[in-house]
């Protein structure tokens, strides 16, 4: 049986546990700036046509976080493709420059290039590059592309605009 002394002991942890939920509620969520990484057993790059080929590549796109949040996920490469549909926030509008390193024996070689236009046919990953920095190799073997978000919006180094996030963006409490 309830009462008035249970009630009265009772409300001042309800009305804490009301404020805390309400607190909670009021917040607003917290948003991650997520980098790519690809990995493939090999690739190809034809210069005429500007389109480096990922032989191989991984069917798994890694993400991660910098700073302070520190997450990691991963997304199929497949899921990951679409990012370059239509939309004021995609990569269509704003291309994301990569790294693109490739081992070559005991070398690393590494080529900054803004990657457009990927297709994706079975375990080829295809894209139309423009190099900014290096030299692309005709031919490569274990090779790892870092899409960067330097040049992306809020960044220390922005240089790319600022009209996109949301589709690298992930809101978690």
């Amino acid at each position: 049986m309830t009462t008035r002394r249970t009630f009265f002991v009772a409300a001042p942890a309800i009305a804490v546990s009301l404020a805390s939920v309400a607190h909670a509620a009021e917040e607003p969520p917290k948003e991650a700036d997520f980098l790519f990484v690809q990995t493939a057993k090999g690739m190809t790059f034809d210069k005429s046509t500007g389109k480096l080929t990922l032989q191989g590549v991984s069917p798994i796109t890694v993400a991660f976080s910098d700073r302070p949040e520190r997450i990691a996920a991963n997304m199929r490469t497949a899921a990951f493709v679409p990012f370059w549909s239509k939309g004021k926030d995609s990569f269509l509008s704003e291309p994301p420059n990569a790294d693109v390193s490739i081992l070559e024996g005991d070398r690393l070689r590494q080529i900054v290039a803004v990657l457009q236009a990927p297709a994706l046919q079975g375990d080829n990953l295809t894209y139309t590059v423009k190099v900014l920095e290096g030299e692309m190799p005709a031919t490569g073997a274990d090779v790892s592309v870092f899409i960067d978000i330097i040049g992306m919006p809020l960044t220390p180094m922005s240089f790319a605009g600022v009209a996109r996030r949301s589709y690298r963006r992930a809101v978690f409490r």
